[in-house]
């Protein structure tokens, strides 16, 4: 109670409460524009946190984080798009009602629901994450190096479509982390003869690389192949919401244990690295329609069903957090471009990060509880324009993306070779994307190569050459299993898909 009450003390400032609002405000935007994201958003933010003390780089960027999450649903409600994939559950009564003229009553529901289902993930994070870092004391080398394989083993989680194509691009991760001077031997590993691959590739130019100069490429081929799908919105395709239909107190108090259990299905489902926010939204929203008095309402129109999406997206957001802070696998993008940002800050995610900067890891947590308050009031202070947001000219969007690419990329470092670094990779990761590769398996080979390489050869120095280690420490033995568990199930998923197309 003494580091929460510090955190809060800490948190509670001019500066850092602006950072929360500005980074919330990014976060709607970014996640209300279709194509773009909050992970896009977070990454292209990024170069801004550098100059910034390590308490406010992080509220800033978990506001985006937690914005974008509230974000996606304001397209998926007002013009039947969902702004990020883990709106579309939203879409599916949001859309219906606010046809009916309730578009306001439905933002609002989607607002509250939002705010509550993150509290309680923050609240989830500030009680576990301590208690989890505890237990991760206990590890070695031998620990970190079988955590790593079982965080690599989501690469065939979320390659469930290809795992071939998914294994490929983390292997092409891997690699990329073994440029530079090996940390044990000191040997130079694929520099070239080139002064700046002695430190390994820029993370920041790869991840703007992978996120956002792809996602550029993308647009400009859309503009130039397909330019009636990218054309701008016009004013008669949303939906008003200046209506007086507002939501009322008896309304919220009905869907309550709708939000309550779609925030508990988040929280759980957050903490599961790789399983995603738009998981959680549709396992909600399935549920609330299971257990409903009217289930045949759902899809047409019923408001349980926007409670349940936007609570379970939103509660996400704490949870996820739970794995990266505490054992260093990053579960999603957001959560990797976040673990970048600490790193940066020279705060290495694991179980030391709460016995040596605990004063910043509550204040942070705390910084969590805080934004999801401050989205509440924000989101209802600025929902009339909400519309006008995703009015942007994708022009504008493109060449925007393009100069805040290049400035992040060239203020690491301050060398043009970064800029070089972040083309080729944008080059590379779109044309991979366009042949259906995944692009999170590269964020995890890149984030959990080195930390398995450096601990497997820890281990095995500790054992003299012995890989028996591996199989004689209990924890060790547990993260072998889990990965089993993983590994076996995505290929007994993938027969059963197989069986179903036969």
């Amino acid at each position: 109670m003494e580091h929460i009450f510090e955190g809060f003390l800490a948190v509670m400032t001019i500066e850092h409460l602006v950072l929360m609002a500005i980074g919330i405000l990014l976060g709607m935007i970014f996640g209300a524009i279709p194509g773009l994201t909050p992970v896009l958003g977070m990454t292209l933010c990024l170069p801004l946190s550098f100059s910034m003390a390590p308490i406010a780089a992080m509220v800033f960027l978990l506001g985006i984080y937690c914005g974008g999450g509230f974000g996606g649903s304001i397209t998926a409600i007002l013009i039947g798009t969902p702004g990020t994939a883990q709106a579309a559950a939203t879409l599916l009564d949001g859309h219906p009602l606010a046809k009916r003229g309730k578009a306001y009553k439905v933002l609002m529901m989607a607002l509250t629901s939002s705010s509550i289902g993150g509290f309680i993930s923050a609240i989830s994070l500030l009680i576990f994450a301590p208690v989890i870092a505890r237990f991760a004391m206990q590890f070695g080398p031998p620990e970190y190096f079988v955590m790593a394989l079982f965080g690599l083993t989501i690469i065939a989680a979320i390659s469930s479509n290809s795992i071939a194509k998914g294994l490929f691009m983390g292997s092409l991760g891997f690699l990329l982390a073994m440029v530079g001077i090996d940390n044990l031997s000191g040997v130079f590993r694929f520099t070239f003869d080139s002064v700046y691959l002695y430190n390994g590739f820029s993370f920041i130019s790869i991840m703007m690389g992978v996120f956002a100069m792809s996602k550029v490429l993308n647009e400009v081929y859309e503009q130039i192949y397909n330019p009636k799908k990218v054309q701008g919105i016009d004013s008669e395709d949303f939906i008003a919401i200046e209506s007086d239909d507002v939501l009322e107190g008896k309304e919220i108090r009905r869907s309550l244990k709708t939000i309550l259990k779609g925030s508990a299905i988040g929280v759980l489902v957050g903490a599961i690295p790789a399983a995603g926010a738009e998981i959680a939204a549709f396992m909600s929203y399935n549920e609330a329609k299971r257990t409903s008095k009217d289930p045949d309402s759902y899809g047409k129109g019923n408001l349980d069903g926007v409670a349940a999406a936007e609570a379970a997206n939103n509660a996400v957001t704490g949870s996820a957090l739970i794995p990266m802070l505490t054992v260093g696998i990053p579960g999603s993008g957001g959560a990797a471009a976040l673990m970048g940002a600490l790193t940066i800050q020279g705060l290495a995610p694991g179980p030391l990060l709460f016995r040596d900067y605990a004063f910043e890891m509550y204040a942070i947590m705390v910084g969590l509880l805080v934004i999801n308050v401050m989205m509440y009031f924000e989101g209802r202070l600025l929902m009339k324009y909400f519309a006008k947001v995703a009015k942007i000219p994708k022009e504008f969007i493109i060449a925007s993306l393009v100069f805040l690419c290049a400035a992040g990329t060239y203020s690491v470092g301050r060398n043009i070779f970064n800029i070089y670094v972040l083309v080729g990779a944008g080059i590379v990761f779109y044309l991979l994307s366009r042949f259906g590769f995944p692009t999170m398996p590269i964020v995890l080979g890149l984030i959990l190569g080195s930390v398995a390489e450096d601990n497997l050869r820890r281990a095995l120095v500790i054992s003299n050459g012995s890989w028996r280690i591996f199989f004689t420490r209990p924890i060790c033995i547990v993260f072998i299993l889990l990965s089993a568990i993983v590994v076996f199930g995505v290929i007994r998923q993938n027969q059963k898909k197989k069986l179903a197309k036969s």
